[in-house]
């Protein structure tokens, strides 16, 4: 049984079709959110001969809907403070008009290169690798970049994972084990080499040590805020799931850590957290109730 289901009693004693229908609705919502029905888009599909196996510590993360979301969102959070980082997706990228299918994108990523066989897990990192090549530019000050630059790569790897893992142990596995942590680090450096990034973290605490080494490098400025804004306040798919998308968007800023909080100057208030933690989670137990 997963952490914290127990919350979920509540739903398992609606009639049979009721909960039927509730649960479909629910799967197909999260399906259309992560799937472009316009491209042909399915769910992946969990295929044993890819990069891990069922046995993986990184299918365990990253099978929990709502834990991504909110990682994923706190990762761009983190990412967009490297001035290089934001300027590939300033300069190289149609996110002004189409955030969510950046998000999208990035979430079929994960999905394919966890769970998909061998051969559609590098494909997908090729695809990546060859539109990184194509990306390159100048900073503001003068400052040349490249998407292929190891230790860019390595920022973005080092802050979606740390961010996964965040949240999957807040709002899943609160007791996950050190050695588990150190396992997921290290399954997902293999991701991380294919991409080229260097130095690539194996561990818990040498991704505590990259972030805190990137620290005087990061910034943020107009740009910045404009992106994040981009992030934060994108229009949900309909009315109803206004209050999800305000409630993720909360718990996504509240995963931060404080001095990357204080940066974008939305510091969560104390008061304030145990509202959004227990929103989250129950949002969390609702969607593993649909999935299961």
């Amino acid at each position: 049984m997963m952490p914290f289901q127990r919350a979920g009693v509540a739903l398992d004693r609606l009639p049979d079709l009721l909960a039927r229908q509730v649960k479909q609705a629910i799967v197909g919502e999260v399906v259309g959110l992560f799937n472009d029905d316009s491209r042909g888009e399915r769910p992946v599909t969990r295929r044993p001969d890819g990069l891990f196996g069922p046995r993986a510590v990184a299918w365990r993360v990253h099978g929990d809907v709502t834990s991504m979301m909110l990682g994923g969102i706190a990762g761009l959070l983190l990412q967009m403070l490297h001035p290089a980082v934001l300027a590939g997706v300033w300069d190289h990228s149609n996110f002004r008009s189409d955030m969510h299918g950046r998000l999208r994108r990035t979430a079929r990523f994960i999905a394919l290169t966890t769970y998909g066989g061998r051969d559609e897990a590098e494909a997908v990192i090729a695809r990546v690798n060859a539109i990184h090549g194509k990306v390159r530019g100048t900073l503001p000050d003068g400052t040349p970049y490249a998407a292929t630059d190891p230790a860019l790569l390595a920022w973005v790897h080092v802050t979606e994972t740390s961010s996964f893992l965040d949240a999957w142990r807040r709002y899943a596995e609160p007791a996950m084990s050190g050695s588990d942590q150190d396992r997921y680090f290290g399954e997902m450096a293999q991701i991380a080499h294919m991409l080229g990034a260097d130095p690539v973290p194996t561990s818990r605490s040498a991704a505590r040590r990259l972030i805190q080494e990137m620290k005087p490098r990061l910034v943020y400025d107009q740009r910045t805020r404009d992106v994040a804004r981009l992030v934060l306040d994108q229009p949900a798919r309909h009315s109803l799931a206004e209050p999800v998308q305000t409630l993720t968007m909360q718990a996504a800023m509240d995963l931060l850590p404080s001095w990357a909080q204080r940066m974008h100057g939305m510091t969560v208030p104390i008061l304030g957290r145990p509202l959004i933690r227990a929103g989250a989670l129950g949002l969390a137990t609702t969607l593993r109730w649909a999935f299961r």
